[in-house]
C-alpha cells in the first residue's frame, strides 16, 4: 500500500506525465550520474544542462546557463495563497488558493512528457534536531537535482522518517516551456506546499532556498513561535579564543557571504562560518535566542567574488570534494576552459564565451558574466565552516545585526535602544536594490530585516510576532544596524570595508558586554571613536566622522517614506511602532 509520500509522487506524476521517475538517494555515485545525464543526455532549449569545467583548477566543477529571460527572482510572478488575503498581507502577491490552483493546473499539466521526473527527498536543518523539517520536492531537470543535493541534506533516510507521515512539505517544480507567460511560483503556506513552473533559475527553483526556508518557514514559525529569518550565522572569536555568534540580515548583494567568510584584518580574530543566507531563530531552555543554519550549501552571487574579495569563497570553490560545485551564468575562458566573471582576475582574458555562450567583444560594453551569475556549493568545502554549524540545538546569539546598502544615510554601525526600537529600525529599513531580483538597480525600497521578498504572511503581523519574541526572552539580544556603502560627496566609499569589518563586529561584541563606549544621537548608539579600534586602519579622522555621521534633513525625508511604508499594513501594524515613530519624529522635530 502506497504511503502518503508515494500518492502525492503518483498524483503529481499524473499531471505531468514524466516519462519515466528517478527517486533520487542523495549519494555521491547518483550526483555524478545526473551530472552526466545534463551533459550528454538531456538538454535545455537544445543545449546541454551541464558543461564539464577544467577539473584540474576547478575540480568537480561544472558550468550550466539559463535561459536569456530567467536570470532572477520573478517577484512580480511570484505569489503567497493564504486562505484570506489580509493574512497574505500587502508585501505578497495574492491569488486565492483554489484559483492559483487551478492556473497552475492548466500549465502543468503535461509539463514533464519526455522528461525524467526527480523525486528529491531532503530535511532542512540537522536531521536529528528537534526542529528539523522534512520535505519532498520533484523537479524535471538534472540541474535542480544536483543542486538541491548540494544545497540540502538529500538522502532516502528522510523517506523513513517521513513514514506514513503526510507531516512533510511538498515541493512541485518544472522548467514547462521557459515562457515567462507560463512562469509562476505558488506558495501554501497554509498546505506546506510550494509549486513553481516555467523557471530554472535558483530562487525559483531550487525550492527549499527562499521558498521552504523563509516564505514557508516564516509562517510556520509565526504559528510556532520562532523565526525564519533571511541572515547570515557566525562565530567570532577573539584572541583568548572566546567565541560569540551573530547573526546578521542584509539584502542579497550587500556582503553577507563575504561577511560570514570574513578574513579579519585585526590580528588574533577569526570569523567561523555557520551560514551565509538563512538562520531559523527559536527561543531556548535558558531563554536566549539560539539560531541554526536550515541549509548545507551557498548559493552566492560570483561577480565581486575574488581573492581579494573573499579569499576564503575561492578556495572554497575550488576544494573539489565529492559534492559538484556548479556555476551558473558565469562567462567561460575557452583558453583555459575556466569559469570567469568580471573581478575575479584584474585583466579580461583573451578569448571569452558570456554567459550565453556567445564569443565575447569588450568594445560592446556589455557584461561578459551576468550580473547575478551565481555559484553553488557545498557548506561542507568551507574552510572557516564551524565545528558548531551541525549542532542540532544550534548556537546562542549574542547580538542581531540588520543592514542594507545606503550610499548617504546610515551611518557605519548603531546600536538601537532596545528591542522595541530595534524592531522599530528594522521596520523601517531601505536598500538600493541589486541584480538579484529582476527591475532597475539601484533603486532604494523598504526591506524590513531583509524580508519584504521572503515574508510568507502579512508583514504587520510579521513585526508583531517579532516584539511578542522580545517579550518572552529573558536577556533579548542588542540590535545593531551597519552599512558598509557610505559614500562621500564625489562618489567614493568611505569605508574600505572587507577584512576591515571585523573592526564594527568588535566593537558590536564589546557592546554586548557592555564595555565600549558609544555616543547617543536621535537614531540609535554611534561609536565613541576611542572604543572604535583604528588601529593599522588607513581611513582619516574626517573620514572616520563622516562615516558615522548623521544627516538629520535626510532624515525627514526617510520618516515619510517610512510611514508611507507603514500605512499600507493598516491595523496590522503593531501600536509599538507607531509610538517610536512619534518619538522619532519629535526628537528630529527638536
Amino acid at each position: 500500500m502506497a504511503n502518503a509520500v508515494e500518492k502525492w509522487v503518483e498524483e503529481v506524476a499524473k499531471l505531468t506525465e514524466p516519462r519515466d521517475i528517478y527517486w533520487c538517494n542523495g549519494s555521491e555515485k547518483e550526483a555524478r550520474l545526473l551530472i552526466e545525464r545534463g551533459i550528454k543526455e538531456e538538454k535545455i532549449n537544445g543545449k546541454p544542462v551541464f558543461y564539464e569545467l577544467n577539473q584540474k583548477s576547478w575540480p568537480n566543477a561544472y558550468l550550466h546557463r539559463s535561459h536569456p529571460s530567467d536570470v532572477a527572482r520573478t517577484e512580480n510572478l511570484t505569489f503567497v495563497c493564504h486562505s484570506s488575503k489580509e493574512l497574505t498581507g500587502p508585501n505578497n502577491n495574492w491569488m486565492a488558493p483554489d484559483e492559483a490552483k487551478e492556473a497552475m493546473k492548466k500549465i502543468t499539466r503535461g509539463c514533464m512528457r519526455g522528461r525524467t521526473m526527480y523525486v528529491l527527498p531532503f530535511v532542512m536543518g540537522n536531521p536529528d534536531s528537534p526542529f528539523a523539517k522534512f520535505c519532498v520536492q520533484v523537479t524535471d531537470v538534472s540541474y535542480v537535482a544536483v543542486s538541491m543535493r548540494i544545497m540540502t541534506r538529500m538522502s532516502s533516510d528522510v523517506l523513513k522518517r517521513i513514514d506514513n507521515s503526510d507531516n512533510f512539505i511538498k515541493g512541485l517544480h518544472s522548467i514547462g516551456d521557459l515562457s515567462p507567460e507560463r512562469r509562476l511560483i505558488m506558495h501554501f503556506p497554509e498546505e506546506s506546499l510550494v509549486w513553481s513552473i516555467g523557471s530554472g533559475y535558483g530562487g525559483n527553483a531550487l525550492l527549499g532556498k527562499k521558498c521552504i526556508s523563509l516564505r514557508l518557514a516564516s509562517y510556520l514559525g509565526f504559528r510556532e513561535g520562532w523565526l525564519a529569518e533571511h541572515m547570515i550565522i557566525i562565530g567570532v572569536e577573539d584572541p583568548k579564543g572566546n567565541v560569540d555568534y551573530l547573526v546578521a540580515a542584509l539584502p542579497s548583494a550587500c556582503g553577507k557571504t563575504n561577511l560570514s567568510m570574513l578574513r579579519s584584518a585585526l590580528p588574533g580574530y577569526k570569523i567561523w562560518t555557520l551560514g551565509d543566507d538563512i538562520a531559523w531563530i527559536r527561543v531556548g531552555d535558558d531563554g536566549r535566542l539560539w539560531a541554526s543554519n536550515p541549509e548545507a550549501g551557498f548559493f552566492g552571487v560570483a561577480p565581486g567574488t575574488s581573492y581579494n574579495t573573499n579569499p576564503c569563497m575561492i578556495d572554497t570553490l575550488k576544494a573539489g570534494t565529492f559534492y559538484p560545485t556548479l556555476f551558473t551564468n558565469t562567462a567561460l575562458n575557452t583558453d583555459t576552459n575556466e569559469p570567469w566573471w568580471e573581478s575575479l582576475t584584474k585583466d579580461y582574458p583573451a578569448n571569452l564565451l558570456d554567459w550565453q555562450g556567445n564569443k565575447f567583444d569588450r568594445a560592446s560594453g556589455q557584461k561578459c558574466a551576468h550580473p547575478n551569475s551565481r555559484f553553488t556549493v557545498s557548506i561542507n568545502q568551507c574552510t572557516t565552516l564551524s565545528k558548531d554549524f551541525d549542532n542540532p540545538q544550534g548556537v546562542p546569539i549574542s547580538g542581531i545585526i540588520l543592514g542594507g546598502r545606503r550610499s548617504n544615510l546610515l551611518p557605519l554601525v548603531y546600536e538601537s535602544f532596545d528591542w522595541d526600537h530595534g524592531v522599530f529600525s528594522g521596520a523601517m529599513m531601505g536598500s538600493e536594490t541589486t541584480a538579484a531580483a529582476q527591475g532597475k538597480v539601484g533603486v532604494l525600497r523598504r526591506d524590513p530585516m531583509a524580508m519584504l521578498p521572503f515574508c510568507g504572511y502579512n508583514m504587520g503581523d510579521y513585526f508583531g510576532h517579532w516584539l511578542k519574541m522580545g517579550k518572552i526572552l529573558k536577556n533579548p539580544p542588542k540590535i545593531f544596524f551597519v552599512n558598509w556603502f557610505r559614500k562621500d560627496d564625489a562618489g567614493k566609499f568611505l569605508w574600505p570595508g572587507f577584512g576591515e569589518n571585523i573592526r564594527v563586529l568588535k566593537w558590536i561584541i564589546e557592546r554586548t558586554k557592555n564595555k565600549a563606549l558609544a555616543k547617543e544621537t536621535h537614531i540609535g548608539l554611534v561609536p565613541d571613536l576611542k572604543s572604535f579600534d583604528r588601529e593599522g586602519l588607513s581611513v582619516s579622522d574626517s573620514n572616520m566622522k563622516k562615516v558615522f555621521s548623521i544627516d538629520e534633513d535626510k532624515w525627514d525625508t526617510e520618516l515619510k517614506e517610512a510611514e508611507e511604508f507603514f500605512e499600507k499594513f493598516g491595523n496590522h501594524m503593531p501600536k509599538e511602532l507607531h509610538e517610536e515613530f512619534d518619538i522619532l519624529e519629535k526628537k528630529l522635530k527638536g
